[in-house]
């Protein structure tokens, strides 16, 4: 707006912005078509994983918590919201995901060994049920993130050649690596709780 009100063309001459800023514009409204693309993935996946939609619904409704460790780490280090931010947030959702899948199933398990025991008679019988699933997938999951995090940290304290763009990619995930395990250990488990358990209060 301020080139338009100062800079006067003659008929016929126009500005247009090229080079980076161009190329950013393009990525950008890129974008805007693979995030929704990629989140119709992932459900699509979760519900081929599971087969019914109220579980894929589960798993993808965790994503936004587990995604809040990644705006969190971009707040902090002064990144602003780029291509890069953008898949790195993309990643960050796929593992997201993948720990939602992998608890979902631990708590499945469990639920049917209950069932098959004819344990499953009451209320606090289904929530020892899910407590079990669910504890039985912290040490897999605190492994799998230290590695993520072993991994990713030295991009974060890279200085070479495309270290910029690099840490920009990283620093989504390892903030999602602090809250994604955290947030899939307490919110997946209550609302398969609320799910499971209506039919025994």
């Amino acid at each position: 707006a301020v080139v338009r009100e100062q800079v006067k063309l003659p008929p016929g001459y126009s500005i247009t912005w090229s080079g980076q800023y161009e190329y950013m514009l393009r990525a950008q409204q890129k974008l805007t078509q693979v995030v929704p693309l990629t989140l119709f993935i992932i459900l699509l996946l979760l519900y081929l994983t599971f087969g019914n939609m109220t579980e894929a619904l589960i798993v993808l409704a965790t994503l936004p918590f587990a995604l809040v460790g990644g705006f969190w780490l971009i707040f902090l280090l002064g990144y602003n919201m780029s291509v890069a931010v953008g898949v790195g947030f993309i990643a960050l959702a796929g593992v997201a995901a993948e720990f939602g899948v992998i608890m979902l199933v631990y708590l499945d398990n469990a639920f049917r060994e209950y069932q098959t025991s004819h344990r499953l008679n009451n209320y606090q019988n289904v929530k020892a049920a899910i407590m079990e699933g669910a504890v039985l997938r912290v040490r897999p999951k605190a492994m799998t993130v230290a590695v993520i995090i072993a991994g990713l940290l030295p991009i974060m304290q890279g200085h070479g050649t495309g270290s910029f763009v690099k840490q920009r990619i990283a620093a989504p995930m390892v903030g999602g690596m602090i809250t994604a395990p955290l947030l899939s250990l307490f919110v997946v488990p209550a609302v398969y709780l609320l799910w499971k358990g209506r039919g025994f209060k």
